[in-house]
Formats: C-alpha cells, structure tokens, sequence
C-alpha cells in the first residue's frame, strides 16, 4: 500500500500541541477599521481546535 500523504492545506493551517490541535482564528484579514481593538485583540491568539474535529484532522496530516 503507498505512503499517505498529508494534506499541504492542512499541514499550512493547523498546528500539533501536546493536547491536541491549534488554529488561527478567522475574521481578522481585512475590513479592520470597523472592528474594535478589542475583538482584534481576541482574535489574535490560536485557538484549540474543537474535539469532535480532532480525528479529521489527524486523518488529514497523516498522523
């Protein structure tokens, strides 16, 4: 059977911790000036990705 390989996408967007999966939070690309700096604040930290997620993404990067 061949080698799986890891999706490049996913390998780009998520990143492995010791408790799981992290990912950047979305909604801070463009159109800035009508959010607060607050929220842009919040939205600047990695986020952990949701447990019901988890085994798709492991399936994705090949883990």
């Amino acid at each position: 059977m061949p080698k799986m390989k890891t999706s490049s996408g996913t390998a780009k967007r998520f990143k492995k911790t010791a408790n799981g999966y992290k990912h950047r939070q979305s909604f801070r690309n463009h159109i800035l000036t009508k959010k607060s700096t607050k929220r842009k604040r919040h939205l600047r930290n990695m986020q952990d990705v949701a447990q019901p997620d988890v085994p798709l993404i492991r399936r994705m990067l090949g883990d």
